[in-house]
């Protein structure tokens, strides 16, 4: 089974200049896809309200992926995003993250807690703004 991973999806959401977000989704993400940021539950509908924003304020990045697991239809990963806003200053967050998989490979459920690497104190939330 083709399976879905952090970067893939990372890439595509914020990364992939013309890609149309629900195609995006509808690659890595479950109908009943649900994530939680730093304590606080989304649904598949917020989770690409959050994406949308992101979108107006990402102008590019790169993710490093510095371990990943997966078994059976779990999976985890530690990454850095490094990513670019349009006012040019430069964020970047280590995220620790922890999944379940769909049966069909994609996401269905992500739960996650991000640490501020760099950045300003405001972008402390980008792991969940809407």
């Amino acid at each position: 089974m083709n399976r879905t991973h952090a970067r893939a999806a990372l890439t595509d959401l914020l990364l992939t200049p013309g890609l149309a977000l629900e195609e995006a989704a509808d690659r890595h993400f479950a109908p009943d896809y649900r994530q939680r940021t730093d304590g606080s539950w989304a649904n598949r509908t917020e989770f690409l309200a959050h994406i949308a924003h992101l979108r107006t304020v990402v102008a590019g990045g790169s993710v490093e992926v510095h371990d990943e697991l997966s078994d059976g239809d779990r999976y985890a990963d530690r990454h850095t995003m490094t990513i670019t806003k349009t006012d040019g200053s430069t964020v970047r967050m280590e995220v620790y993250l922890f999944a379940e998989f769909a049966p069909d490979g994609r996401f269905r459920r992500i739960e996650e807690t991000t640490l501020l690497l760099e950045g300003a104190d405001a972008d402390r939330d980008l792991g969940s703004a809407r």
